[in-house]
C-alpha cells in the first residue's frame, strides 16, 4: 500500500518541512521515497541550481530514513518541465506511488500552493493518498522526534469515511501509532415545513441520549476491529460542528495527523473542500492524510 512515497519540493525550506515525515514514514513502512521537483520551463536559468538542491535533498532524506529503518534506504529524485500539479498527478499515477507528502506552503505562498495551482488540484485530481503538512507555525525541530504517535480518525458511519480505515491501519500497525476514533453528533436537526422552508430544531435530551449510544457503539465496533489487528484505539464522541470539533479534539489530544476520507455524507466536493475538511484544512493545526473513498465504495 506504501510501497512508494512521492514529496513534492520547490526549493523552499517550507516545502522541506515535508521531510521528516516522510523519513519516518520511509522508515518505518520500508518504502521507496522520490522527492519531485517540476519546473516550468526547460529554459528555467536555476535549472541546473535546483538539480544540485535535489541531490542536497536526497541524501538528506537517505540519511533521516535509515535513521527510523536502521538500514539503507532507497531514497531518489526526478525533476520534470510543465504544469507542477499535473506532472505530480501524472507522475504518480503512472509510477503508482502510494503516498504523496506535501506542504501547505511553497515558494508562493500558502494562497496559491495549497488553494491555488498545486496541493489544492493534486487533492482534487489524484486518486491516490495525500499528507498535508502545514508549514506555518511548524513545530521546530520536528525531525529530531517521532511525529506520527497518534492519529484522529473522524468518521460519520458512511463507508466512503471508512475508506481511511485501511490506510490508517496499516500506518499505526507499522509505526506503532494510537488511533482515535472520532464522530461529531449534531445538537439539532432540520424540519421542513410546507411552504418549504427549513429550520434547526434541537433534539430532546431523550433522543440526544440515543443518538449519542449509537455513535459510541459505532465507534466501539470500529474501534474492535482495528483492536483485533494489534492497534491501540480509542474512541471520543463530540457534540456540535463537526469541523470545529475535529480541530479541537485534535488539539486537547495532540494528535500528529488527522486522517479523513475525501468522501462523507455530502459527496466529495462539500467534504474535500466544503465546511468540513476545507475548515480542517484551514483552520487546523495538525498535518491531514486524506484518502478518496473508490468509485467502487461509493456506488
Amino acid at each position: 500500500m506504501y510501497e512508494k512515497i512521492l514529496v513534492t519540493l520547490d526549493g523552499s525550506e517550507l516545502a522541506e518541512i515535508a521531510l521528516p515525515y516522510a523519513e519516518e514514514l520511509a522508515g518505518a513502512l520500508d518504502s521507496e521515497v522520490t522527492l519531485i521537483h517540476v519546473s516550468e520551463s526547460a529554459e528555467d536559468k536555476y535549472l541546473h541550481m535546483d538539480e544540485l538542491y535535489m541531490e542536497k535533498m536526497v541524501e538528506a532524506t537517505r540519511k533521516g530514513a535509515e535513521r527510523y529503518r536502521g538500514k539503507p534506504a532507497k531514497v531518489g529524485a526526478v525533476h520534470l518541465v510543465g504544469h507542477t500539479a499535473e506532472q505530480i498527478v501524472d507522475y504518480a499515477d503512472k509510477e503508482k506511488i502510494g503516498l504523496i507528502v506535501m506542504a501547505t506552503h511553497g515558494r508562493s505562498g500558502i494562497r496559491r500552493w495549497f488553494l491555488g495551482n498545486v496541493a489544492a488540484k493534486v487533492v482534487r485530481a489524484t486518486e491516490r493518498p495525500v499528507v498535508l503538512i502545514r508549514a506555518k507555525d511548524a513545530r521546530p525541530k520536528v525531525s529530531q522526534k517521532r511525529l506520527l504517535n497518534k492519529a484522529l480518525v473522524p468518521l460519520d458511519g458512511s463507508k466512503e469515511s471508512e475508506a481511511v480505515i485501511p490506510y490508517i491501519s496499516e500506518l499505526a500497525s507499522k509505526i506503532k501509532a494510537e488511533v482515535v476514533l472520532f464522530q461529531v453528533v449534531a445538537p439539532a436537526h432540520l424540519v421542513y415545513s410546507i411552504p418549504g422552508e427549513a429550520v434547526q430544531k434541537l433534539y430532546s435530551p431523550e433522543e440526544m441520549e440515543k443518538i449519542i449510544a449509537k455513535s459510541k457503539g459505532y465507534l466501539d465496533t470500529v474501534g474492535a476491529e482495528l483492536r483485533d489487528k494489534g492497534i491501540n484505539a480509542m474512541s471520543e464522541v463530540g457534540l456540535g460542528v463537526p469541523a470545529e470539533e475535529i480541530i479541537r479534539i485534535a488539539d486537547e489530544i495532540q494528535a500528529d495527523v488527522v486522517a479523513m476520507s475525501t468522501h462523507g455524507h455530502s459527496g466529495i466536493s462539500r467534504w474535500a473542500f466544503g465546511s468540513t475538511a476545507d475548515k480542517v484544512l484551514h483552520a487546523g493545526n495538525t498535518p491531514v492524510l486524506l484518502v478518496r473513498a473508490s468509485s467502487a465504495t461509493t456506488k
